[in-house]
């Protein structure tokens, strides 16, 4: 019974959410039994000469060995993800892609210059931005220890990976994601002479979103009892 509960609850999951952590999921159990991270990181000379272009997202999925920093960064991911495709993303999926899409990409090329090897942590702190920014009235308690406004819980979370010794590059790097996707969606189109520049690509929205009713459909009327279909079209 209780291993139906737990399925029940994965499939409630919305889609993006529960595809990409269970992805990371996957990942650090494989790490555990079949691969080791040195498949997994990125480098850019064997994804442009050796072709081993899996790499271009694997390095978003793992997020270190079995730990709490590895389910501490599970629980924001799982967190905020969710909250975003359940809030401000709800009912575009595609949109919502295009988020991760724009955010991945970013961060690969800034990765290019930064050397980093894994990008995950900084994907999450892209993720927490983006809601702290759209809910910024929300009161959030950190630990019990500390009180603040939601923006403020992605310099939180900063500060917190930096007492545990991490370089705070992969942070900045995600705080710096978010905030460009941030301005260029919610900002600058409200701006005088502003307008929206992320265009979610249409083929996205065939593959993730409901089509669209035609406004100009009309649907048959319901036939009556006892009416017979020829004179209906009469």
């Amino acid at each position: 019974m209780a291993q139906r509960g737990l399925a029940a609850e994965f499939w409630q999951v919305p889609a993006v959410t529960r595809a990409y952590t269970a992805a990371c999921v996957l990942t650090t159990a494989a790490v555990l039994e079949l691969i080791t991270p040195f498949q997994l990181y990125f480098n850019p000379d064997l994804i442009f000469r050796k072709f081993q272009v899996w790499r271009l997202v694997t390095n978003f999925l793992f997020f270190g060995p079995l730990g709490f920093s590895f389910f501490f960064n599970m629980l924001f991911l799982y967190r905020y993800c969710r909250m975003l495709e359940e809030g401000s993303f709800r009912g575009r999926t595609a949109d919502f892609v295009f988020m991760f899409l724009f955010g991945g990409v970013l961060m690969t090329l800034f990765g290019l210059l930064a050397s980093l090897f894994f990008l995950g942590q900084a994907f999450t702190i892209m993720l927490v931005y983006v809601w702290s920014r759209r809910n910024p009235d929300l009161r959030m308690n950190f630990f019990g220890l500390l009180n603040f406004q939601a923006p403020f819980l992605p310099w939180v979370l900063m500060g917190f990976s930096l007492l545990l010794g991490n370089s705070v590059l992969v942070d900045l790097l995600g705080i710096a994601v978010g905030h460009i996707y941030y301005f260029l969606e919610d900002v600058f189109p409200n701006q005088p002479g502003g307008k929206k520049l992320l265009l979610t690509p249409s083929f996205l929205k065939l593959i993730f979103d409901d089509p669209e009713e035609d406004p100009n459909y009309r649907p048959l009327p319901e036939e009556q009892p006892g009416m017979d279909p020829v004179d209906r079209q009469q």
